[in-house]
């Protein structure tokens, strides 16, 4: 998608494109929960966080956060990704980027393990990253059972525990979504 690179040069421009590039990188996934909506919602919905609660203006966060799974779940790579939108989105999408030739156990032990050692930039995607994930449990969850659920709200605390100090009030909201903790 050149025309990312030509539409991108910078303010909501790049963050319109990181859209339109997540869009097309995704358009043919689902989200887990029972009504299978399209899968650009969730990096949508991780921006939206940012931005309209958190008060994140910088416009790589923005664009990082809509492009937070491109290079883990689609075909996208690091290189593509700072040819279309720059160094520091491409960065941060990296960081937050789980190694998929890993074992699953792996890869969330190693979230744990990263998360106090992320930039300021990547530590803001992955709380808001967390935070939608939690809401999407409560709120339109997918075909987990109970015990699933709940391993997953107990390790999103680990890996947010290790994201804390990055946007105290950020962190408050995965408390209180925390707190809806299936039972």
């Amino acid at each position: 998608m050149d025309r990312a690179r030509e539409a991108a040069p910078g303010g909501i421009a790049k963050v319109l494109a990181a859209a339109e590039f997540a869009a097309f990188k995704h358009r043919e996934q689902r989200r887990k929960g029972v009504s299978g909506s399209p899968y650009i919602n969730h990096p949508l919905a991780v921006a939206s966080t940012l931005a309209t609660e958190a008060g994140v203006e910088d416009v790589d966060v923005l664009a990082a956060a809509i492009l937070h799974d491109t290079i883990e779940d689609t075909d996208t790579t690091e290189a593509e990704l700072e040819r279309a939108f720059g160094r520091e989105v491409a960065s941060i999408v990296a960081e937050v980027t789980d190694e998929k030739t890993q074992s699953k156990a792996l890869r969330k032990r190693m979230q744990i393990a990263h998360a106090p050692h992320l930039s300021g930039q990547a530590k803001l995607v992955k709380l808001a990253d967390k935070i939608v994930n939690l809401r999407d449990i409560v709120a339109r969850p997918p075909h987990w059972d109970l015990r699933r659920k709940q391993e997953y709200f107990d390790w999103a605390k680990q890996v947010v525990d290790g994201l804390r100090g990055v946007h105290p009030e950020l962190e408050a909201e995965f408390d209180r979504v925390h707190a809806l903790r299936p039972r």
